[in-house]
């Protein structure tokens, strides 16, 4: 597998072309959860890209639909689908919307962009494969404003009711939503705390640290699990990084040189 430090870099660089290619949005949230993304399919994930329907492959669903732009860049680049392709995003008639489409998008579980849907699908994913006794595990990433969704906290209900111990929550908490910081919008308070409260064995971590996402997401745990991942929305672009703007705007000009000279420049 490709260090996923390396593969975290070339994603955001593929989102940041793609993004300002299409004068497309949300540049800042693929970028926050760009290192879950790339610890997931360098480590974590089993998966097949020559048989994207193998039986036993584990299950990943991006919940907040909006941040897609990233997952077709982690597909590609891990091998899916050739990068080229990537220029076809947002595009009239292209099968990469800028909400996560399933459809002709192998590695593509399902579409989402109704935010707390993809929780509801990955609870009934993980409860199907835990009645056929299989031994994939289902992941699903889901964002903090998104937290907002009763629908989450029904989902929360559910994974522990039914013991849903191949099932791992992992929450973007980059602290913004689409109209300011989460706090200011509607607090979460404790959101740890919460997801504990709700049954779920509940960790905190760095998320943009790649040890520390991989080490949360290797435990094992006779509950289902949540990771609340601290990231920093826009993560890799200085003048992007915790900028409410960069959840709408698409990088021009300076704008697109500057960032791109940021990323290219990292280290990683």
């Amino acid at each position: 597998m490709e260090d996923s430090k390396v593969l975290a870099k070339r994603v955001r660089i593929d989102c940041l072309k793609m993004i300002s290619r299409a004068h497309a949005s949300h540049i800042a949230s693929a970028f926050s959860l760009t290192d879950l993304l790339a610890v997931l399919y360098s480590d974590v994930l089993k998966y097949d890209i020559n048989n994207p329907d193998w039986t036993d492959r584990d299950i990943f669903i991006l919940s907040k639909g909006h941040a897609g732009a990233a997952v077709y860049a982690t597909l590609a680049e891990v091998g899916f689908f050739s990068t080229k392709e990537l220029e076809n995003y947002y595009q009239n008639g292209s099968k990469f919307s800028g909400h996560v489409s399933h459809k002709g998008v192998p590695g593509v579980e399902v579409s989402t962009g109704s935010l707390g849907h993809g929780i509801g699908l990955a609870v009934g994913m993980a409860l199907a494969r835990k009645i056929d006794k299989s031994s994939s595990q289902v992941y699903v990433i889901v964002g903090d404003g998104e937290c907002d969704e009763g629908s989450v906290w029904e989902a929360a209900l559910f994974g522990h009711q039914f013991a849903l111990d191949n099932l791992t929550v992992i929450v973007d908490r980059n602290h913004f939503q689409a109209m300011g910081r989460t706090e200011e919008i509607m607090s979460l308070v404790s959101l740890t705390e919460k997801w504990k409260s709700f049954g779920w064995d509940t960790v905190e971590i760095d998320g943009n640290d790649h040890e520390q996402i991989k080490s949360a997401l290797q435990r094992k745990s006779e509950k289902p699990q949540c990771i609340v991942a601290n990231t920093i929305k826009g993560k890799g672009v200085s003048f992007m990084e915790n900028n409410l703007l960069w959840h709408y705007r698409d990088p021009q000009d300076n704008y697109f040189d500057d960032a791109l000279a940021e990323l290219e420049a990292d280290n990683a």
